[in-house]
């Protein structure tokens, strides 16, 4: 089709430099997979340094000549005109550092700001200069913060955004984040928990819809996947924020919900005699396999089995060291690791199932369809849990994961990680088809990251912190709303801001600081503690009487035996001696009330 491409289009290049001459103003780039392409400087393009948020624009136009360095890795933004053979032309260049090995998203401090700078939006959306009053809260927030006029309140983006609090708390210590994080827990197990006496178990609501003074309980999901079941996933994000919050203030009472939970979940969800979790009950019968389920009767995926783990059951055990919980993440990444790989058909994981495993390709919206960012999740999840209790299984997966992803989810030409895609070709095809787009959302960007760093951080490689670098860049590149604040939902492939429908929103069903600030939180560990080698302060405020013989657990994440230890601790800004450097525990005072704890944690070199 040689007039496939008679005509001109504004595009992004991510690539390498291999080299710019100064006189014809031709820069030669070549991207992750190899290809190689000219780009002409000739216009004058704009040129500007990577920035976070709250920081002023850099411009680098001056500098672009001695920048261009081999080896340097950057975003060329242009037009591509048809004419003699193809011609591209740059307008703005984004350099990732001012030295050529330099990528500012490693700076120490980048995403603790990152987080801070998370937080105040969401706090000055929801809550405005008053208090916080989470009868104010609404799920649906606008571009730049505004509310829209949906008074519905759900459960879990509360729950998300109270994830993001205490996770910013965790990293800054700044009392006005720990303040919403456990306002906002007080208002879940007020308003949306469930206490059923007589089953012994809690579940959660959906939400509730506010009419000035009266709320209306929504006890089923008003979701179009899920609409009138009580789904999985809706019951585990229910626990993010509250486990977070937990393991910063020991409040015994978030355990107990999150146990009774649990109950929940082996009661009524959990499959005795095949094994695993189903997706949805019935609100009546809390059965599994009620008609009135639909398509969704005894079912199980990738969010009723998997999602545990990273959700709440991780930071659960973190808080804890209970063996129970370690255990149940045992049992679900066993589960994982046996029935989710279908590399005989697909280089995409397997991710919705009938009762007895099978494989259900024709549900829904999903078909035979893969969420790139579900296969990039596992992966992650799959090293944080080897550490806990290494398996062959768990890494060999991780890995393959890891090596077989950039081919076949990642945009080798502009950078970042697509959406949805048909888990097989068709007939002659060369390439796996978008299921409906090639924009690419913010929480997925998450999944690569976080799984690059962790497999670098924990088995090594170069080839995978390529990855995860290239990630970080184009996330903070072009999510970054540094008009309105926060992130973006989704971009174009080329990194445009995608600003239709709800993928316009700040706040919604899907959107509530959860990823945005776990990519922080995480990422900060793993690029400070695993890979660069620097030390890492974390916040604690709890009342020593709820803690099993006072003992806080202070590792940050389910990281490698020996990697970390505590370097120092203060209590109420002292000093403090009493604690396990390698066991990462600190036995706090014999004292009555909250006490604020700073660990300090420093990298063990091997």
């Amino acid at each position: 089709m040689a007039d496939a491409v008679s005509f001109s289009f504004s595009d992004t290049i991510a690539g390498y430099v291999g080299r710019f001459d100064s006189e014809s103003r031709l820069l030669r780039l070549k991207t992750s997979d190899g290809r190689e392409f000219d780009v002409s400087l000739a216009g004058d393009p704009s040129a500007e340094l990577v920035r976070n948020l709250d920081e002023p624009y850099i411009d680098a136009s001056g500098h672009i000549d001695e920048m261009l360095s081999p080896g340097r890795f950057l975003f060329v933004y242009g037009v591509h005109y048809p004419e003699h053979g193809g011609r591209f032309e740059a307008k703005r260049l984004v350099f990732l550092g001012r030295g050529a090995e330099d990528y500012r998203f490693e700076e120490a401090s980048w995403w603790v700001k990152q987080i801070e700078s998370l937080a105040d939006f969401y706090i000055r959306a929801q809550f405005g200069d008053g208090p916080v009053d989470f009868t104010e809260y609404r799920t649906e927030i606008r571009l730049g913060g505004d509310k829209t006029a949906s008074h519905v309140q759900e459960t879990d983006t509360i729950s998300r955004l109270v994830y993001g609090m205490a996770s910013a708390y965790l990293l800054t210590g700044k009392d006005e984040y720990l303040e919403v994080a456990e306002r906002g827990t007080e208002y879940l197990r007020k308003h949306m928990r469930v206490v059923d006496s007589e089953e012994d178990v809690v579940f959660w609501y959906h939400g509730i819809s506010v009419d000035g003074d009266s709320e209306r309980k929504l006890f089923t999901s008003e979701f179009s996947d899920d609409y009138d079941a009580i789904p999985m996933y809706e019951q585990i994000y229910a626990l993010a924020g509250p486990i977070q919050t937990y393991r910063v203030t020991g409040d015994i009472r978030i355990k107990n919900d999150a146990d009774a939970t649990i109950r929940l979940f082996d009661k009524f969800f959990k499959d005795p005699e095949q094994g695993g979790y189903y997706s949805h009950i019935d609100p009546i019968l809390f059965s599994a396999d009620h008609e009135s389920l639909g398509e969704n009767a005894e079912r199980k995926n990738w969010n009723s089995v998997g999602d545990h783990a990273p959700a709440y059951l991780i930071n659960l055990y973190l808080a804890t060291g209970d063996q129970r919980y370690a255990d149940f993440l045992e049992y679900t990444f066993d589960t994982i690791a046996d029935k989710f790989p279908d590399y005989k058909n697909s280089p995409f994981v397997q991710e919705r199932f009938f009762r007895d495993w099978s494989h259900d390709t024709a549900h829904s919206w999903q078909q035979n369809r893969a969420v790139v960012g579900h296969n990039l999740k596992i992966a992650w999840n799959l090293m944080r849990m080897n550490s806990l209790k290494a398996k062959p299984a768990y890494e060999e997966l991780a890995k393959k994961i890891g090596e077989i992803m950039p081919a076949v989810g990642s945009d080798a030409q502009r950078g970042g990680w697509y959406d949805v895609v048909e888990r097989v070709k068709d007939g002659n095809q060369e390439a796996y088809r978008f299921a409906w787009h090639d924009r690419k959302a913010w929480w997925q960007q998450e999944q690569a990251i976080l799984a690059y760093l962790i497999l670098n951080g924990t088995v090594g490689g170069d080839a995978f912190l390529r990855e995860a670098r290239q990630a970080e860049a184009f996330y903070n590149t072009f999510f970054l709303d540094h008009d309105e604040g926060a992130v973006y939902f989704n971009v174009l492939a080329s990194g445009t801001p995608y600003l239709l429908g709800t993928e316009r929103l700040k706040g919604s069903h899907s959107m509530s600081m959860y990823h945005s600030a776990e990519l922080c939180y995480l990422s900060a560990v793993y690029n400070n503690l695993l890979i660069n080698g620097r030390e890492m302060d974390f916040h604690f405020k709890p009342d020593p009487t709820n803690l099993p013989d006072r003992v806080l657990r202070v590792s940050p994440d389910l990281l490698p035996a020996g990697s970390v230890q505590i370097a120092s601790v203060e209590i109420d800004e002292k000093p403090y001696r009493d604690f396990d450097a390698d066991g990462l525990t600190v036995r706090l005072p014999d004292v009555q009330g909250r006490v604020k704890v700073k660990v300090r944690l420093r990298p063990v070199t091997s």
